[in-house]
């Protein structure tokens, strides 16, 4: 959990300020300079889900770093002009919805124009006969997926993942990716579905209100089909500004994809980063007909950053948000986040508030189940374990197990770990750290223990506990704060990769053979200790005796988590904001040490937290080329009071296959 590392007198800091691209694929901008009445970053609220029945029901989407003001904003449609409207909110928080009913009926085949109160184009779309009914709602991100037509009831105010379709359809998988408002103004489609798209009947328009849609057709060279993988590229016969948007309409006449720049920001062009399905960034060199560089520059005041979505929704008094202390530097030689820039917030605000206390917070260790994927195993510094499965993109305790947790003991059924790190080990069973019992915070008990997490019942004791207090000392001086230096990670290594890279046993001096150990499994565990980051290693053995190893070195100052990834076949310690929030990967040199290998921060969005837990989801995952990322906040602060992170604990993202 969050400590002020007294030892090294480490201040307590705010966090970071979220750093964002200067090219958003986030509302419409006209293809004039915004009125002097337009509010702040205006830009980026998008129409997200608009239904033609009933109450003509509209759902405005906010996928920037601020609050927006909509007072005073108007829509029309395809015949009544301009008109105010009551919206559910008169600001649209970062990351939130607000709703209202459209001021004239709107059509079974019609479109949506939303402008600011400086009549300025915010955002459009337009849906043929029936695309609308229950809803038209944006699939695949909310605020820049495609436009599809629901397949469930709306769900209006709340993230569109719910009503996408179980297959979206070939069209809406073709996307504008890269754009240029220069000499040529030329534009490149992209399509990423697995067949063709004839392009024939389809059009494309500016932010111009005054300009009538213009054929692909027509175009030069002329754009009649799109082959699957594939690109084409056009000259757009309207002429795009230097502040202005691309809109881009199927045959049937329903919007499909659309894109804004600022002044600027489509010279030399802009470009989705990954090629085809992420964010837009201002480039460095165009790249029209084949994939993207993704070398682009800033583009703006905030840097090329990413983007952090999701959020929201209002802390509830049984919920304390904590300020991240201990903030130091990241090790030389660190490099950038190798995945991808954008992050989503994966869970519900201070969902993990238990019956032992108010905190919303204090999720630390994160492991992936690897016999299934689709479970995510969480320890919360308050002797708890969430079993954690997705639903509607959040990650959330899965009901079936416990909708509220499962208490941890010591053997014996005593005290109150302190739970910190965990794994699963080769027989599926779930292995926790634990740096002391809460109820004596002053002493350290630093243990792993084994828990069944097919027991029933609401409290788990464990199968077996290994306690290596007496290793370490140095962190018994009667301080609770030393106390808190312990084992705060854990990972379960298979013998066999052991074995395969050629580690040599402290023990023998000579190549592991884990036959030398009968009781111990099938691999040994690595303890990261945050007191000085350092990774011990063990053999649990079944009669509850240990086998110690070791020590590694990481080459850093502390230890939050440790994990083995299969994929990448490293062994990975984890360090919050004390480290400069990195990850390093461990491998096993020619000598046959445990040796750090490279070293990566987080992806530029994420705050500068006690993100104290990491797990990356197994290869058999992997889609175009990434698999998920998950972090956990320890003190659920995010950027702070009042932002639409503050109270959230896990964070999302990608990572290279």
């Amino acid at each position: 959990m969050p400590t002020s590392h007294s030892r090294a007198g480490v201040a307590s800091v705010c966090a970071a300020a979220l750093t964002l691209s200067g090219l958003l694929v986030t509302g419409v901008l006209a293809a004039r300079p915004a009125a002097a009445a337009d509010p702040a970053d205006y830009q980026n609220v998008r129409i997200n889900e608009v239904t033609s029945s009933n109450d003509d029901t509209v759902e405005l989407y906010n996928a920037g770093s601020t609050a927006v003001s909509v007072s005073g904003w108007k829509v029309s449609d395809d015949s009544f002009s301009p008109q105010s409207f009551s919206p559910s909110s008169g600001t649209i928080p970062a990351g939130g919805f607000v709703t209202f009913d459209s001021p004239k009926g709107l059509g079974d085949s019609d479109k949506l124009v939303l402008y600011t109160a400086g009549g300025t184009v915010v955002d459009r779309v337009e849906w043929a006969t029936g695309k609308a009914k229950p809803a038209m709602a944006r699939c695949g991100g909310d605020g820049t997926g495609a436009w599809v037509t629901t397949t469930t009831a709306t769900t209006f105010g709340a993230p569109n993942a719910p009503g996408c379709p179980a297959s979206v359809p070939a069209a809406s998988r073709v996307r504008i990716n890269e754009v240029t408002s220069g000499d040529a103004d030329t534009v490149e489609l992209y399509n990423g579905g697995t067949s063709a798209v004839a392009l024939g009947a389809w059009k494309y328009v500016d932010g111009d209100t005054s300009h009538s849609p213009a054929a692909l057709s027509s175009a030069s060279p002329s754009a009649t089909s799109i082959p699957a993988g594939g690109y084409v590229t056009f000259d757009s016969a309207l002429g795009l500004g230097d502040n202005d948007s691309l809109f881009l309409v199927d045959g049937n006449g329903t919007t499909v994809d659309s894109v804004t720049w600022a002044t600027g920001g489509a010279k030399p062009s802009s470009e989705r980063c990954a090629n085809g399905t992420g964010w837009f960034r201002t480039s460095t060199t165009a790249t029209f007909g084949g994939a993207n560089s993704c070398s682009g520059g800033s583009g703006g005041s905030g840097g090329d950053g990413g983007r952090l979505l999701g959020g929201g929704g209002a802390l509830t008094s049984g919920c304390a948000p904590e300020a991240p202390t201990g903030t130091g530097s990241a090790p030389a030689g660190t490099l950038a986040w190798p995945g991808g820039k954008d992050v989503t917030i994966a869970d519900d605000v201070c969902a993990f508030t238990t019956s032992t206390g108010p905190e919303g917070r204090d999720l630390s260790g994160l492991a992936f189940d690897p016999s299934n994927p689709s479970v995510l195993w969480a320890a919360k510094n308050k002797h708890w374990l969430f079993k954690l499965v997705k639903s509607n993109g959040k990650w959330i305790p899965d009901p079936s197990w416990s909708a509220t947790g499962k208490q941890l003991r010591f053997l014996g059924g005593s005290g109150e770990p302190d739970s910190e790190g965990l794994t699963v080990g080769g027989n599926g069973h779930v292995y926790v750290t634990s740096e002391r019992d809460n109820a004596k915070n002053t002493v350290p008990k630093d243990t792993i223990m084994e828990f069944d997490p097919t027991a029933a019942g609401s409290t788990l004791t464990p199968v077996h506990q290994w306690d290596m207090t007496a290793q370490f000392p140095q962190l018994n001086t009667g301080s609770k704060d030393d106390a808190n230096l312990g084992f705060e990670g854990v990972a379960y290594v298979p013998d066999g990769w052991l074995t395969a890279n050629g580690w040599v046993d402290p023990l023998t001096g000579a190549a592991y053979d884990p036959a030398n150990y009968p009781l111990h499994g099938s691999g040994l565990f690595f303890a990261g200790l945050e007191w000085d980051g350092t990774l011990h290693a063990y053999g649990l053995n079944s009669d509850g005796t240990f086998t110690t190893f070791g020590t590694i070195d990481t080459g850093k100052d502390s230890v939050m988590d440790v994990m083995f990834d299969a994929g990448t076949q490293r062994i990975i310690a984890t360090c919050d904001n004390t480290c400069g929030e990195t990850h390093t990967s461990m491998k096993v040199d020619s000598t046959g040490a445990l040796v750090p290998d490279v070293t990566y921060t987080n992806p530029a969005v994420m705050p500068v937290d006690n993100l104290e837990g990491f797990a990356i989801a197994p290869a058999s995952t992997c889609v175009d080329g990434s698999r998920e990322a998950v972090w956990a906040d320890d003190g659920v602060y995010g950027f702070g009071p009042g932002s639409s992170s503050y109270g959230h604990a896990l964070y999302s993202g990608t990572f290279p296959c």
